[in-house]
């Protein structure tokens, strides 16, 4: 992580990132609060959730329109974009005032998923390709290392003041976040103008995750265990409501430790994917996340510790794996309608899940949900595994050494031609 640190560039990213991210922890779990707080329903706080995987749908069209424009000026509109989108949240006060919640969560998803997409083509244009899971995993280690006080702050502060002030942080994040990359002066590459129609330029995406054998696998199993896992959206309100008999805003703690597991993983990822391969560390990470699932079946608060402790390491093995093969087998000027289009194949399943726990969670009891996310991602987790072999790890660069050759008058003495001097690497 020193090396991709040390790069200028990257430091700049790394802290517009820092800031947009900060602004992220402390947002999204306060809007489901909030729908909590205002309806007193577990379901509608988990279809806040579903309020924001909803625009996947229209990730095709907005690769298609990454692709078209420089990443960097992109990427800083989008985050202007997202702070103004962000200023319906002062109006809500009542419980009639949910539905612009949902609003401006649908219009924050779609901007998650536009900024991702500019980003994987940002970073694999600032970063050498094999430093890309070291990115990655950078990010992914501060990301989820917020995790440690933005939820809890953001319930403190939903808690003490209301949403208005979460709020107002959230667009200053956003906007220092676009203030900062418009300060970055990396090359411009010139978007390509595809040949071919627009309605084809949109399918490009698809195209190259059916082709490419890795990528195939890799979203086809973690698309098995996303049918599942948004489950555990409305699953934890029902835990710690019905379970721990504690309110709602005792979920920022739990968020918090899974946070802390966020952190180890994120600072291990990098490792795991130059061990076993961009499919074997997402393949770990999606296998992980089945006995913390099933652990969380037993309404036990130090089980339940240990059990987001788990989900949380294996969040970070999850993106990174996913997030690094995607840029090392895709192509920099179709890198952003891969990336929507593979947000669209997980996050779909995703939101369908989401709903269905909605639902799920007010007929059913939690804890059987919670175990059979436990079976389902277990099995999605060994069918990535039994596909490692798909992405396997790169092997260890050799400095170059350059060629030693003989004078040429002893080459001329010995009647031969002067032959290289071959270094043997060592281990």
């Amino acid at each position: 992580m020193r090396t991709v640190l040390g790069r200028p560039d990257f430091r700049l990213l790394f802290g517009a990132l820092l800031a947009s991210m900060a602004a992220e922890s402390i947002l999204l779990l306060a809007l489901a609060i909030w729908v909590k707080d205002l309806t007193g329903s577990d379901g509608l706080a988990g279809a806040t959730i579903f309020a924001i995987i909803a625009p996947m749908v229209l990730a095709p069209l907005v690769g298609w329109a990454v692709d078209r424009y420089p990443r960097r000026p992109f990427f800083v509109a989008a985050n202007l974009a997202t702070a103004a989108l962000l200023t319906p949240l002062f109006t809500v006060s009542r419980a009639g005032d949910v539905w612009i919640i949902y609003v401006v969560a649908g219009l924050y998803g779609l901007s998650y998923l536009t900024l991702s997409a500019a980003l994987a083509g940002l970073i694999r244009q600032l970063v050498p390709v094999e430093l890309l899971a070291d990115a990655n995993g950078v990010l992914q280690t501060v990301r989820q290392g917020l995790r440690l006080v933005g939820p809890l702050a953001g319930a403190a502060l939903y808690a003490a003041v209301g949403g208005w002030l979460l709020t107002g942080l959230a667009m200053t994040g956003f906007v220092t976040a676009a203030a900062v990359v418009a300060l970055l002066r990396a090359p411009e590459a010139t978007p390509a103008d595809g040949g071919s129609r627009w309605t084809a330029e949109l399918g490009a995406g698809l195209r190259h995750l059916a082709g490419e054998p890795a990528l195939r696998r890799a979203l086809l199993g973690y698309g098995l265990g996303s049918l599942v896992m948004g489950f555990t959206e409305s699953l934890i309100f029902a835990y710690v409501d019905q379970g721990l008999r504690r309110d709602a805003a005792f979920v920022g703690v739990l968020v918090t430790v899974q946070g802390i597991g966020g952190l180890v993983g994120g600072l291990f990822s990098a490792a795991l994917v130059r061990r076993a391969g961009e499919v074997g560390a997402l393949a770990t990470g999606v296998t992980l996340f089945g006995p913390a699932a099933v652990a969380l079946a037993y309404p036990s608060i130090w089980l339940g510790f240990a059990a987001l402790l788990l989900a949380g390491l294996s969040l970070p093995l999850i993106t990174v794996g996913l997030n690094t093969l995607i840029q090392r087998r895709t192509p920099p000027g179709l890198l952003g309608r891969v990336v929507a289009a593979a947000e669209a194949l997980v996050s779909g399943p995703q939101a369908i899940s989401i709903g269905a726990g909605a639902l799920l969670v007010g007929v059913l009891d939690y804890r059987v949900l919670f175990v059979l996310v436990g079976v389902v991602t277990t099995a999605a987790g060994v069918f990535l595994w039994r596909g490692r072999r798909l992405s396997a790890p790169p092997a260890p660069s050799v400095p170059r050494i350059p060629l030693q050759r003989r004078p040429a008058a002893a080459a001329a003495g010995a009647g031969a031609e002067p032959e290289p001097q071959v270094a043997h690497p060592t281990r």
